[in-house]
This record gives structure tokens, sequence and C-alpha cells, in this order.
């Protein structure tokens, strides 16, 4: 007959202690997540074709902006800016007032950096009739 050789009683303890740090330390370690801003809705819309000019243009995004670091223009056809004034940012509402708009096609360029500092960018244009 041969022996049962049983672990030490300290053993079934250690290993506990051990499963117990490392999932501590998993957790402790984990990255935090954070949400990018990313565009959820422009006013006036994307690729729409207006009866009248809009006053200004608003974007709104799914997470805050740094104001800083965030920016908006509205170019003409032409390329001239056709926005008026600094962008204000709210929250996570970017907008910037126009100067009166003839009929054409005008360009919204964007740069929205949310409060993790991730930083998009885009464009979009939209028309007056």
């Amino acid at each position: 007959m041969s022996e049962r050789h049983l672990p030490p009683p300290w053993s079934a303890l250690m290993r506990s202690f051990i499963a117990a740090l490392s999932w501590l330390l998993l957790i402790v370690s984990a990255p935090v997540a954070h949400a990018h801003a990313s565009l959820l809705h422009t006013s006036p819309s994307a690729g729409s074709t207006l009866n009248a000019a809009p006053q200004e243009v608003a974007l709104t995004f799914t997470d805050t902006l740094e104001a800083a670091f965030s920016k908006l223009t509205v170019t003409d056809a032409n390329g001239n800016e056709v926005s008026q004034g600094k962008a204000q940012v709210n929250s996570n509402v970017i907008r910037v007032g126009l100067k009166p708009l003839s009929a054409g096609i005008y360009k919204v360029n964007w740069r929205a950096a949310s409060t993790d500092t991730h930083k998009t960018e885009g464009h979009f244009t939209f028309s007056v009739k």
C-alpha cells in the first residue's frame, strides 16, 4: 500500500490568498474606459438643402468637449470664411454664428477634443437655395 501525501494545511490558505490577490490586482490595474466625442447631430443637417439661410451651425457630440482644443468654421464655395466670431462650447455642443449667407454650397469644418483629450475631426456640406 502506498501512503498518500497531503499538502500542509497552510497550502490551501496560501492558494486562496494568491487567488484573491490576483483578482485584486486585476481589478485595480484594469484600464479606465474613456468615451471619445463622436459627432451625434448637426444643425443644419449634413448634406441638406435649405430654403432659408441658417443663422448658426451647431454640432452635438456624444461626450463633453474641451473648448480650448475644439474648433468650428464654415466656408463658402470659394473657401472664404462665413462663420462669425469664435465657436462657443457648452458641454457636448459647439456652435458658431454665421454671416448672412446667399444661395450656394457651404462647408462646415470641425475639430472636437473630448475631456479625455482624444481628438476627432471632419467636415460636411449644406446648401442654401
